[in-house]
């Protein structure tokens, strides 16, 4: 479906193990020589163990695939077998015919297996057994197994075992009844999840294979990718085919962090929380309790001598509680219809003097039409500090319903929403309950659609950026004349990625433009508010625009 979207000939994240997408990094090209060593050399058995999903049949598959001429190889897949069943599992695969006289006889059945051997050797070829999913055997089978290692020449083994399984193979051979079977093995390799890097490089890999030419995930989305598969590659795969369809339902051409977590929740059916906030939530815990445990310890020396008084004075002069902001969760449990997306792009549009129109075209194709662009971001707290544009923030309540919100306002302490037609302030703490991240917000660029800038580049687009980032010093620009985007320009945008926290990679990106417009706020454009901390938070307008031309 999403194919020609994004440039491919092939769908890069079949869990199928083709071999053609085996990425060798350290762990799997390791193992890939453990197995041409027990092809091409003699000796005992050769062990190749590893979690399910990290890439054991496709690297059988890879070895099948460069298997030298001159093997005669049998491949059980199915070692549900008993040891009759397992025997003439493999003669099949060896091609020996099995007259019905030796069927359920196992000494015949050796018979056979071994006069076959003996041919294959006589030829100056070798032959192989790889039984996978070993981990399945039975006690009995795997004793079969050692004594199949028993057929042999005055010099040489005729058979070359390869058992290859989950970690409980490793459990199973180290049984005391199956001792003498695990002293025979020559070789092991466990198979672990990739590292965040080989998720990365695989990632990138399978894509190549399939056809792209540029780099479809970008560094945050990769970071995603590891964190929530957890390395393991048939997850891996299935988050990404997830992730390049949902950038295809949403007419995108790359994946980032937003997706990535979308795609996932789906993967495991439920929604999962960007990687900050058990932390944040962690340490604002922790932070609580140091604050009051250091009041209480301040308060204690002064308890006993004020208690009196200050009962008294309470009687005589009632103080007024603090008002408390309303709990999120009823806010939301009673919002109803205010909360839709059409309710809140209603608001957000509106902020920037745009009516918007529920109906066949989305609200960022009718933003567009305004010369505004639609951005949908993974942020946190203080980016939405940085950014002082109003946004929509995406939440989740306790039962898993979605809700948008529009943020107007924020503070250290106390955030403004605007909630359908009503605003209402709740706390900072409150609100990082319910968000875990996803936000949209409009911007106003100087040409749509908007595009990464990069060193090398020459335009107006360029000179443009260059005359922002020069505001952006505190320097008069004037008028900018070079529109080429030198090694001084790449150190401006260096230097103002590394002031306001994001990624520094010298390329003014969606992001680095977006804050660097919300850094310079022009007038008539929309800014955040502070909610204040005893008043009612100020509404958010904004003045009219000026013509732009």
């Amino acid at each position: 479906m999403y194919l020609a979207s994004f440039g491919l000939a092939e769908k890069p994240f079949a869990i199928t193990p083709d071999p053609r997408y085996l990425y060798l990094g350290t762990q799997h090209a390791d193992a890939l020589a453990h197995l041409v060593y027990g092809i091409n050399d003699a000796g005992g058995f050769i062990q190749l163990t590893g979690e399910v999903g990290t890439g054991k049949t496709t690297t059988i598959r890879s070895l099948l695939a460069r298997s030298p001429q001159n093997a005669d190889i049998a491949l059980v897949i199915n070692p549900r077998l008993s040891r009759l069943e397992f025997l003439q599992a493999i003669c099949e695969e060896l091609g020996i015919e099995v007259p019905a006289g030796a069927v359920g006889n196992g000494k015949e059945l050796v018979d056979l297996l071994n006069r076959q051997l003996l041919r294959i050797h006589a030829a100056g070829r070798r032959a192989v057994l790889i039984v996978d999913e070993a981990q399945n055997l039975t006690v009995e089978v795997l004793e079969q197994v050692r004594l199949l290692t028993n057929l042999e020449t005055d010099s040489q083994k005729l058979l070359q075992i390869i058992l290859i399984g989950q970690p409980e193979l490793r459990d199973l051979l180290s049984r005391n009844d199956l001792r003498q079977l695990a002293q025979r093995v020559t070789a092991r390799c466990h198979l672990q999840p990739l590292a965040r890097v080989d998720t990365a490089a695989y990632v990138r890999h399978r894509l190549r294979v399939a056809g792209a030419t540029s780099d479809i995930f970008n560094a945050p989305a990769l970071a995603e990718v590891h964190r929530l598969s957890g390395g393991v590659p048939r997850v891996i795969n299935v988050i990404c085919d997830r992730a390049l369809l949902g950038a295809y339902t949403e007419d995108r051409h790359d994946v980032d962090a937003v997706l990535v977590r979308r795609a996932a929740g789906e993967v495991f059916g439920r929604p999962l929380a960007p990687p900050w906030l058990k932390p944040a939530v962690l340490a604002s815990g922790a932070s609580l309790l140091v604050a009051a445990a250091f009041l209480l310890w301040r308060q204690l020396p002064h308890a006993a001598a004020t208690a009196a008084g200050t009962a008294a004075a309470t009687a005589s002069y009632p103080r007024s509680p603090a008002p408390q902001p309303p709990a999120l969760s009823s806010l939301l449990a009673n919002a109803g219809a205010a909360t839709t997306a059409d309710a809140a792009f209603t608001e957000l549009l509106r902020l920037w003097q745009v009516t918007y129109t529920p109906g066949p075209a989305d609200p960022c194709t009718q933003a567009a039409a305004q010369r505004l662009a639609c951005v949908t971001l993974h942020s946190s707290i203080a980016q939405l500090h940085e950014l002082q544009r109003p946004a929509i923030l995406m939440l989740a309540d306790e039962h898993g319903a979605s809700h948008q919100v529009v943020l107007t306002g924020i503070g250290a302490e106390l955030a403004t929403l605007q909630i359908g037609a009503r605003s209402v302030r709740v706390g900072i703490t409150d609100l990082a309950r319910y968000w875990y991240g996803d936000c949209v917000l409009l911007w106003r660029p100087a040409s749509l659609p908007v595009s990464e800038l990069r060193p090398g580049m020459r335009g107006a687009a360029v000179r443009g950026l260059r005359g922002q980032l020069l505001q952006a010093n505190g320097t008069a620009p004037g008028t900018v004349h070079n529109a080429t985007f030198d090694p001084e320009l790449t150190r401006l945008v260096e230097d103002f990625q590394r002031a306001h926290h994001l990624a520094v990679d010298g390329i003014a990106g969606v992001e680095t433009q977006l804050l660097l417009d919300a850094v310079l706020a022009a007038p008539g454009t929309p800014t955040l508010r502070s909610p204040g901390a005893g008043t009612a938070a100020a509404p958010l307008t904004a003045t009219p625009l000026a013509s732009t031309g």
